[in-house]
């Protein structure tokens, strides 16, 4: 899937990414967690010191232990945020009105678009989930459950209404959550596909996936 052009490395606007965690308040809380998910994309979270934050941040490491008491509680806040986000992206389209493939190709459209976006948060939403505490992670699995309901209800709604010829949902529903998921590992902002791009090829290819439209 990865080209020369499409290859990791392109980073996200910070502009955007700062307004991509327009909840978190205060702003040194929310400058610590956009300084907290740079370095875990780039050097792993076990890899990332306190002071590796706080020095992307401009702020002293004590400052770190204000807003969040240890490096755990900050990855879990990021994922939490991250998974949310997902998880009302998927259920939306779940919910929505039309058939099963327009929902199917508005689910992978936009969950593509937002990991192609939001490429290096996603990079630690999504592979960072074992750094987490017991409690946190028990948590955080919930979460991805439920998205993995929300795709799932899709195509059983499609094999039901004779719209997907899919004889393994479980299977498949895991398959097409992967090959969304995959796009913020290999991302490119410098690539030649914008995440709208992207976002509408893998709904084609998903729509293709579960045999849209065979009787």
């Amino acid at each position: 899937m990865s080209t020369a052009e499409d290859a990791p490395g392109g980073a996200e606007d910070t502009g955007n990414e700062d307004l991509a965690w327009g909840e978190v308040a205060p702003d040194a809380a929310r400058r610590l967690l956009v300084a907290a998910v740079g370095a875990f994309a780039e050097r792993g979270y076990h890899a990332t010191t306190t002071r590796d934050i706080a020095g992307r941040a401009g702020m002293s490491p004590a400052a770190l232990y204000i807003h969040y008491k240890t490096k755990e509680e900050l990855l879990h806040r990021i994922s939490r945020i991250g998974h949310d986000k997902a998880l009302r992206i998927l259920e939306t389209a779940a919910d929505g009105d039309g058939n099963a493939a327009e929902r199917l190709a508005d689910a992978v459209t936009t969950f593509v678009r937002w990991h192609a976006a939001h490429h290096t948060t996603a990079r630690v939403v999504q592979y960072e989930l074992d750094a987490l505490g017991e409690e946190h992670r028990t948590e955080i699995v919930a979460l991805r459950r439920r998205s993995d309901a929300a795709v799932r209800r899709i195509i059983n709604d499609g094999v039901r209404a004779g719209e997907f010829d899919v004889p393994d949902v479980p299977g498949t529903t895991l398959a097409v959550l992967s090959l969304c998921i995959d796009v913020a590992r290999w991302f490119n902002t410098e690539g030649r596909r914008t995440p709208d791009e992207v976002g509408a090829l893998y709904a084609d290819l998903v729509l293709r996936m579960v045999a849209a439209g065979t009787p």
